[in-house]
C-alpha cells in the first residue's frame, strides 16, 4: 500500500549540505517506490514560491549559516492544510521552529509523526559564541524527539547515545552513497595539473563547510607537518563558509576550489591522494562516505561515519576522538608509508560498494510503517 508522507525540513536541494542531500535522496527514493511525498520547507529566495509538491513557507537566514534558513512556526497553517488533506505520516527532518510546530500540529490531529536526528546543534553553539546556551539547546532537541514515535539516526553509536538520554523509539536508518557518481574512475590528471600537483606528488584534500565547528585548524596543522616531510605536497580545499576568506589569506600556496557539484565534485575526490577530516561535530559526515567511495583513504577521528566505515590501517586511519597529537602522528605515518595508500584506496572503495541509497530508503519505509502501526 502506498503512503502519503509529508516531509518538514528547514533545508532541501538545491541547497548544498549533508542534511539537504540526505532528505533529497529519501524524498526521491520514496517517490520511486510509489509513495506520494510532499515537502514543507522555508522559502530559499524571495522569488521562491514552491511547486506542486513543495510548499514554501516564510523563514529567515540561520545565524552563522547565511546559505541556510529556518522556518517560522506554522502550527495553525499546517493544521488547516492537514485537516483538508491528511497525510498518513509526517516526518520532521530538522528541529527548528517550523519542525517543532509540525510535531505539535501532527500530534493534535492524531497523525503519526517521526523525526530525523541530523545535526548536533548543541555542539555547534560552542563554536559560535553561544556555549552558555548548550544545555538549553540540547534539552530542546531531546524534548522534540521524545514527542515523536521514532527518531531516525545514521549510526548505531548515535542511536545508543540518544537512547541513553531517554529518547525512546530510536531507529538506525543509515546513510547511503552514490557509488556511480563517486568513483575512482573519475581521477583526472588534468585536474591535478590545474591544482599544481606534480604526477608523483601528494594531494591532500578537505571537502565540506569551512567553518569553526569543522576543526579546520587541525587540517592546517596536519598539512604543515606533511609539507615539512614532502615539500611538493599540495593542500586542496573544496567548499565555502565563514572561515574561507581567512584560510585563503593564511595559505596562498594552497588551492581553493570553492563549492563543487556533481561529477566535478566527484573528480576532485578521485584525483586526490589523502582526505583529511578532523571534525568532531558530525552526526554522520557524508563527505567521509563520498571520499571512500571515490577510492580515497581518510584520516579521521573515531567518530560518526568514520567510526562505522573505517577499519583502522586497512581502508583509512582512525585516531581517538580529540587526540590532536595522535592525529598529527597518523598524518606523518601515512606519508611515511605512501606505498600503502593505493591498497587503502582500493579497500575504501570496496567498503562502500554495498552502501547504496536504495537500501537506506527501504529501511526508512520499514521504520515509517512501524511508527504508523
Amino acid at each position: 500500500m502506498s503512503l502519503k508522507i509529508t516531509f518538514v525540513t528547514e533545508t532541501f536541494p538545491p541547497e548544498v549540505n549533508g542534511v539537504a542531500m540526505t532528505v533529497g535522496r529519501l524524498v526521491s527514493g520514496m517517490r520511486e517506490r510509489g509513495h506520494r511525498v510532499s515537502v514543507i520547507r522555508p522559502r530559499q529566495s524571495k522569488a521562491d514560491t514552491g511547486n506542486e509538491h513543495e510548499t514554501a513557507m516564510p523563514g529567515l537566514p540561520l545565524p552563522g549559516y547565511p546559505g541556510l534558513r529556518f522556518g517560522f512556526p506554522a502550527g495553525a497553517a499546517l493544521a488547516r492544510s492537514w485537516k483538508q488533506q491528511r497525510p498518513d505520516l509526517v516526518h520532521v527532518v530538522t528541529e527548528g521552529p517550523l519542525g517543532w510546530s509540525a510535531v505539535s500540529a501532527a500530534r493534535r490531529l492524531g497523525i503519526p509523526v517521526t523525526s530525523g536526528f541530523h545535526t548536533n546543534f548543541d555542539r555547534y553553539s560552542v563554536h559560535y559564541g553561544f556555549g552558555w546556551m548548550r544545555p538549553a539547546v540540547a534539552a530542546y532537541l531531546r524534548t522534540l524527539h521524545r514527542r515523536t514515535r521514532a527518531t531516525m539516526v545514521p549510526t548505531a553509536s548515535l542511536a545508543a547515545d540518544l537512547a541513553g538520554e531517554g529518547i525512546v523509539g530510536v531507529r538506525v536508518v543509515g546513510r547511503g552513497v552514490d557509488t556511480q557518481q563517486f568513483d575512482p574512475a573519475r581521477h583526472s590528471a588534468a585536474l591535478r595539473q590545474q591544482w599544481g600537483v606534480a604526477p608523483e606528488a601528494l594531494a591532500c584534500l578537505y571537502v565540506g563547510r569551512m567553518a569553526a565547528e569543522k576543526n579546520l585548524a587541525l587540517v592546517e596543522k596536519s598539512f604543515a607537518h606533511i609539507q615539512q616531510v614532502l615539500p611538493t605536497a599540495k593542500m586542496i580545499w573544496v567548499g565555502d563558509g565563514p572561515s574561507a576568506a581567512k584560510l585563503r589569506l593564511a595559505h596562498p600556496d594552497h588551492y581553493f576550489a570553492g563549492t563543487r557539484y556533481g561529477e566535478d565534485l566527484a573528480a576532485h575526490y578521485a584525483s586526490a591522494d589523502l582526505f583529511l577530516f578532523p571534525s568532531l561535530s558530525e552526526t554522520y559526515g557524508n563527505v567521509v562516505a563520498e571520499a571512500m567511495a571515490s577510492g580515497l583513504p581518510v584520516l579521521a577521528y573515531r567518530s560518526a561515519a568514520a567510526a562505522e566505515l573505517i577499519c583502522d590501517g586497512v581502508n583509512g586511519q582512525l585516531v581517538p576522538p580529540g587526540d590532536e597529537s595522535a592525529y598529527l602522528s597518523a598524518a606523518l605515518g601515512l606519508v611515511a608509508h605512501r606505498e600503502c595508500l593505493p591498497e587503502m584506496a582500493a579497500a575504501a572503495r570496496y567498503t562502500m560498494m554495498p552502501r547504496n541509497w536504495g537500501n537506506v530508503v527501504e529501511r526508512f519505509e520499514v521504520v515509517a510503517r512501524e511508527a504508523m502501526a
